[in-house]
């Protein structure tokens, strides 16, 4: 497919909730279902607003609660419509036992998640508690770290979700408030462009196609279940990330904007390094370069692609690295966090000598400043220079109270 790039227009001002709403509105989506929670509420609001305008021909199903808007977004898929939802926190805790029929059905919906902390106690204010609850529910994840990315991830996340050989839902995840309701300058696509980039939406085993009947959502028992997980929900999982590279590859075609499953900041010599999500990469990546001019040689792994998880693309960015920190935006609750599991995971049975430690901050809508990060470099070529870990393996930063640290 070739790509003009004079379909791009100007810069606009928005916040990551109105820029994925732009994005579905441009999708061209079908049907979207949702019920209102904080932070993620403007999304779908956006969305019926450009419908009630008259912008789009779409449906907008008001439901009763989040459970019943991913049940309402899986029967208007399964009937072979384009469809999108939203939601944050205890509304995806609602709604988590659907994400399983989603996946199982191959239901190529997009869901725009607004990480925001689960309760108790309550907190509507951001991190990735939500995020991480559903990781392993089948579903593509893709993770923004300001406006533009969510904007930008949605157009992708349909494309990738859609294609015939995947057709598996999609997740795009936004820090809540730091991006969903912070405004910035988004590079926009025409219309015609984000639709065309898209492409029309090509149902297959839809259940209103009368002249080949399908069944979805059936029984299996141990006859067939283990197949059906195996070769569905791993298998398949394993042709996405070639998929996922190739329509990253598209879309910098028509934008000049290049993603990767795993973005690299100054990591060609890095001795220490921040594998980070979300917003905290942004200003990973200024201390990395302040660290940098004090002869520190710090550099910042950024995850594009959560699910399925870059293993190979992780061991080969932290091979010749001496000294990893894995910072977990959610509580482990006793554990390690999910990154420094994933991360170590990676690098098992490889040939690398790094130093790998966990990190849990943010929770609630802490800030990580940068002070924070100087704090962190400075630990972690310690660890480098005595060629161990020199603190506790897994530490809390910014928690008020004394010191907390663990494993």
């Amino acid at each position: 497919m070739a790509f003009d790039k004079m379909e791009l227009k100007d810069i606009e001002v928005w916040d990551g909730n109105f820029a994925a709403a732009q994005a579905m509105r441009q999708s061209q989506v079908d049907v979207v279902a949702a019920y209102p929670i904080t932070p993620s509420t403007p999304i779908v609001e956006g969305y019926a607003k450009f419908l009630a305008d008259g912008y789009i021909e779409g449906e907008f199903v008001m439901v009763e609660s989040e459970h019943a808007a991913m049940s309402a977004c899986i029967g208007a898929a399964a009937a072979g419509g384009r469809v999108a939802t939203a939601t944050s926190s205890q509304g995806l805790a609602l709604m988590s036992e659907t994400l399983y029929q989603a996946s199982g059905m191959r239901l190529p919906i997009v869901l725009n998640l607004v990480n925001r902390a689960l309760a108790s106690p309550l907190n509507v204010n951001g991190d990735h508690s939500d995020m991480y609850m559903i990781r392993d529910s089948g579903w593509i994840q893709f993770d923004a770290f300001c406006s533009q990315e969510a904007y930008d991830l949605n157009f992708i996340a349909f494309k990738v979700s859609e294609d015939h050989d995947i057709r598996l839902p999609a997740i795009v995840n936004q820090d809540g408030f730091m991006t969903s309701h912070t405004a910035q300058g988004v590079k926009t696509l025409s219309d015609d462009a984000a639709y065309g980039f898209v492409g029309e939406y090509k149902p297959m085993n839809d259940m209103l196609d009368f002249e080949h009947p399908v069944t979805h959502g059936v029984q299996t028992e141990e006859d067939w279940h283990f197949e059906h997980k195996a070769r569905q929900h791993n298998d398949l999982m394993t042709k996405v990330m070639p998929k996922i590279q190739s329509v990253f590859k598209d879309f910098e075609k028509l934008t000049g904007r290049k993603y990767n499953p795993v973005e690299k900041y100054n990591m060609d010599d890095a001795d220490v390094c921040v594998v980070c999500l979300g917003t905290s990469v942004e200003t990973a990546r200024e201390v990395a370069s302040d660290m940098r001019a004090k002869g520190i040689k710090a550099g910042v792994i950024g995850l594009r692609v959560i699910r399925p998880f870059p293993f190979f693309e992780i061991a080969e960015a932290l091979k010749n690295v001496k000294a990893i920190a894995a910072l977990d935006r959610s509580s482990p609750n006793g554990a390690a966090g999910m990154l420094f599991n994933e991360i170590a995971g990676a690098l098992f049975n490889t040939d690398t000598k790094a130093l790998l430690s966990g990190y849990i901050y943010g929770l609630g809508g802490r800030d990580l400043t940068k002070a924070h990060l100087v704090a962190l470099f400075n630990e972690l070529q310690a660890n480098a220079d005595a060629g161990k870990v020199t603190t506790k393996l897994q530490q809390f930063i910014g928690v008020r109270g004394p010191k907390l640290a663990f494993l």
